[in-house]
């Protein structure tokens, strides 16, 4: 059996590994990779039925394969984890786990990578990119996973029906698969903010006459504000002691976590009619487009820089962190409006909040931010081409894909996270989160995460989301989602061809610190000139370079579009 140890001197990082069927002294891994005839007749090995023991009790017995992984600090050793123990039960797959910090991981990728004498047989949250996957790929380092597709029933299936998902992993040197994704679709990464306004206080401002065009009945979830009334309130919260404790200068008008992954400022980008996000790069009608080239963003950081200078939007949105955000929203009321998924996870009273449509602008647009954040994790499991016995890893790691295993992989195993019992429906039903504990603390503690498949279905039929994921999508099917213009999309996962990898590694860096360094000046310090605008679009476009990485995006996009 294989057994990694890693140790982490001051002088170097050094690696032994005992590899299975590789060396001597260990003579479990007697079956050839190539000798499935064997692994059938001896070790009892079939993939057909995803209901059924994947090999036979000599074959737990005489195989095994070691998977390299990184974890969560909360997690148990994934050897400890019933999931995995319940695995081992129902497909007789004996897998050792070899679990290291992130951390860790993120310092020892490389050399394992590298190491030919050395190495796992897989390795599991691989992080990997479309670069390396490229580079590794032709020196022979990874499986072509792809090759062996009739050994994975349930991923096959996914590709088949999921053209979408299958262009976004295909290596675009060769054609070829090279890594499992992770795959949770929930709808929910694209829109990533929602406004919350405290309706006690607004309540106050419309009583005092500050704000004109909006009552008192108004003010439940879904209300349609425009920019100048969002000001109105904004302003009266700002010079009032709203939350009552004598300090009038402790309210904080308007937050948000500037440049976090949700909660941020791009939804503001839309009271102009621009789909911002992080990277500021959006597909309209088929185009890939910057919205840092459109006259409106330079319009839309004027407005929001004023809100800044004037005190509306608290500064400190720009320095503070998603758990400063978080904590200080416990306790004493200090938000009037904010950024966020749910009011539940920022202030101790949700029920003052209401949610907002977003802010209608100055020329009468109303819309909102879409994220690039993909809902398909590209990277996730490698295995390397020199693992033996590689059809029934791939057998065994199909299983994953199937939604009862993935709600388990993803969220914890059924007995301590879910019933034993399911619904009416035939649908997982969850526990009771024990005393002392929370969900996050109790999913991360037994959930291994990784590469799972969670989509309509799962949800329609498998398990139920989460309360708050569900609350989540219903708040951004009403109030958010219908006021992304069609024709606008947010970039998937794109592969690149090693040419095209070499001009965004020359060029993309310098690009987004060009723009986060102006942008953020802009924001904080008054707004930009137009003779500033000018000189950044111009500067964009020419020796930033920002026209040879968009023809980059475009070309990648127009074969995921095309299936090339």
């Amino acid at each position: 059996m294989k057994k990694m140890i890693s140790i982490l001197t001051a002088a170097a990082l050094v690696f032994s590994l005992t590899a299975c069927g590789n060396s001597g002294g260990d003579n479990k891994q007697s079956a050839s990779s190539s000798d499935v005839d064997t692994l059938v007749s001896e070790y009892g090995f079939q993939w057909t039925d995803t209901s059924a023991p994947i090999l036979n009790e000599k074959g737990a017995a005489e195989i095994s394969f070691s998977i390299y992984s990184s974890k969560n600090a909360s997690a148990l050793d994934y050897n400890d984890m019933k999931i995995m123990q319940d695995l081992y039960e129902s497909t007789n797959v004996n897998v050792v786990w070899e679990n290291v910090s992130e951390s860790v991981y993120d310092q020892q990728k490389n050399l394992i990578l590298g190491n030919a004498d050395n190495r796992p047989d897989a390795i599991y949250h691989a992080g990997i990119n479309s670069g390396e996957i490229i580079k590794y790929a032709k020196r022979n380092v990874l499986l072509p996973i792809s090759d062996y597709l009739e050994y994975m029933p349930n991923f096959a299936k996914i590709l088949e029906e999921r053209p979408d998902i299958k262009n976004q992993l295909i290596n675009v040197e060769d054609g070829k698969i090279y890594a499992l994704p992770r795959i949770e679709e929930m709808g929910l990464l694209q829109t990533p903010n929602i406004l919350f306004l405290n309706k006690d206080w607004a309540k106050q401002a419309i009583d005092a006459g500050a704000v004109n065009g909006i009552k008192e009945a108004d003010l439940v979830d879904g209300l349609s504000m425009t920019w100048d009334q969002m000001e109105d309130m904004l302003t009266y919260f700002k010079e009032n002691d709203m939350n009552g404790n004598g300090n009038a200068t402790d309210e904080r008008p308007l937050n948000f976590v500037h440049n976090n992954w949700q909660g941020n400022q791009c939804d503001l980008y839309g009271m102009f009619g621009l789909n911002d996000n992080l990277e500021h790069r959006v597909i309209v009608d088929g185009k890939v487009t910057y919205t840092v080239m459109d006259d409106r963003f330079k319009d839309a950081t004027n407005l929001i820089a004023r809100w800044v200078t004037d005190g509306l939007i608290d500064s400190v949105s720009f320095e503070q962190s998603q758990d400063n955000f978080l904590a200080n929203g416990k306790g004493l009321e200090l938000y009037g409006a904010f950024y966020w998924w749910e009011s539940e996870t920022v202030v101790s009273n949700p029920e003052n909040y209401i949610v907002c449509k977003p802010l209608i602008g100055p020329n009468g647009d109303q819309t909102v931010c879409v994220s690039n954040n993909p809902e398909v994790g590209t990277g996730e499991l490698i295995i390397f081409k020199d693992c033996p016995n590689v059809e029934v890893l791939l057998a065994y790691f199909d299983r994953y894909y199937d939604p009862e295993i993935s709600a388990q992989i993803n969220y914890g195993p059924i007995g301590i996270v879910y019933e034993e019992e399911k619904d009416a429906d035939g649908m997982l039903v969850q526990k009771e989160i024990p005393d002392g504990m929370t969900s996050d603390e109790l999913r991360l503690q037994n959930a291994p995460f990784g590469i799972i498949y969670l989509s309509d279905y799962a949800w329609n039929n498998v398990v139920h989301m989460e309360p708050r994921a569900q609350l989540r999508v219903e708040r951004l099917e009403a109030y958010v989602t219908p006021f992304i213009p069609e024709g606008v999309k947010p970039c998937p996962n794109l592969s690149f061809t090693m040419d095209e990898l070499n001009t965004l590694s020359n060029y993309e860096t310098n690009i987004n610190d060009y723009i986060r360094t102006n942008q953020i000046k802009w924001l904080t310090k008054g707004g930009v000139s137009d003779t500033e605008w000018e000189t950044f679009k111009t500067e964009l476009s020419g020796k930033v370079n920002l026209t040879e990485v968009q023809a980059v995006y475009q070309a990648a996009y127009d074969r995921f579009v095309s299936g090339n």
